[in-house]
């Protein structure tokens, strides 16, 4: 397997056809075709499934495409390193964000970084702290801000923050300042499904203290979710900062404190243990610790 066979399959991939891939690669259609053949021969699986609309991955092809796009974003990171030597900040650097960040500060980060790195480019992909994780592992991702993860020996995390879990509720329910921990099963819930960090830190908290939640609904967009509350279809468990753009909690919607125990949900930096940040990746983070860190 070579980088250029590699390279022609993912974007073949990515884009379900050989004829946009081969537009991107800026090479003829025959020679993109070649070279996802001679890998299909080489690692001796069938990789894509060719009909008249285009391709579609196969088992083996998925799997070698979420091993290609990190193989090939750490070449891009070596090339850029190099090119860093001659002391210019240049190349790409790729964050991963949760919703509940990215919603409040993308336009901030974006703004930011077009005006300190101008030459460079910046992606941002949003995701659960679960498939984030993944990405990193994968080499998508340079680093990620992530809830809660799970351990991994092959990612160095940093805490950097901790806030409350709270039980919110519609502005016209009954909900009161504080709600004690024992009592959260008394309250019909709507929170994320599996595997949403923020419904494995509540749900392994009420088995801790054996608390019987009542699940009524399982939604995973939290504005969609919010809505549901303010309509008076159940209750959320969230953390302040999740619920909006500002520190205002939006109109609709009232709070109420866990307590006995509160429920801390933290916040962390992750980065690989294999692969060293790019200077540009570390003045990324930097400004990141600046603009979304509380």
């Amino acid at each position: 397997m070579d980088l250029k066979q590699l390279e022609c399959f993912v974007r073949v991939a990515e884009f379900g056809s050989f004829t946009k891939a081969a537009a991107v690669l800026n090479i003829s259609q025959s020679v993109v075709s070649r070279q996802v053949r001679q890998l299909e021969v080489e690692l001796q699986e069938h990789l894509l499934l060719r009909n008249g609309r285009g391709v579609l991955l196969t088992a083996s092809g998925q799997r070698l495409f979420d091993h290609g796009k990190g193989i090939l974003r750490q070449v891009q990171v070596a090339r850029e390193e190099l090119r860093e030597q001659r002391d210019t900040l240049s190349g790409k650097v790729v964050i991963g964000l949760p919703p509940s960040i990215s919603r409040r500060h993308t336009v901030a980060l974006v703004s930011a970084f077009r005006e300190r790195f101008p030459g460079c480019s910046l992606g941002i992909k949003e995701g659960l702290s679960h498939s984030m994780r993944e990405w990193l592992l994968l080499g998508r991702l340079d680093f990620a801000l992530l809830f809660n993860p799970a351990h991994s020996a092959q990612l160095h995390y940093e805490h950097i923050h901790s806030e409350p879990l709270m039980l919110i509720g519609a502005s016209g329910s009954d909900l009161p300042e504080i709600v004690a921990m024992g009592d959260l099963g008394h309250y019909p819930l709507i929170i994320p499904s599996e595997p949403h960090s923020l419904r494995r830190l509540v749900e392994t908290q009420a088995s801790r203290h054996e608390v019987t939640l009542d699940v009524c609904l399982e939604i995973d967009s939290i504005p969609s979710l919010l809505k549901l509350i303010k309509l008076g279809m159940g209750y959320g468990v969230l953390f302040r900062s999740a619920l909006a753009e500002s520190d205002v909690l939006p109109d609709g919607l009232k709070a109420a404190q866990i307590v006995e125990p509160s429920i801390p949900t933290h916040l962390f930096i992750a980065t690989s243990e294999q692969r060293p940040l790019t200077r540009l990746a570390e003045k990324t983070l930097a400004m990141v610790r600046e603009i979304c860190i509380p």
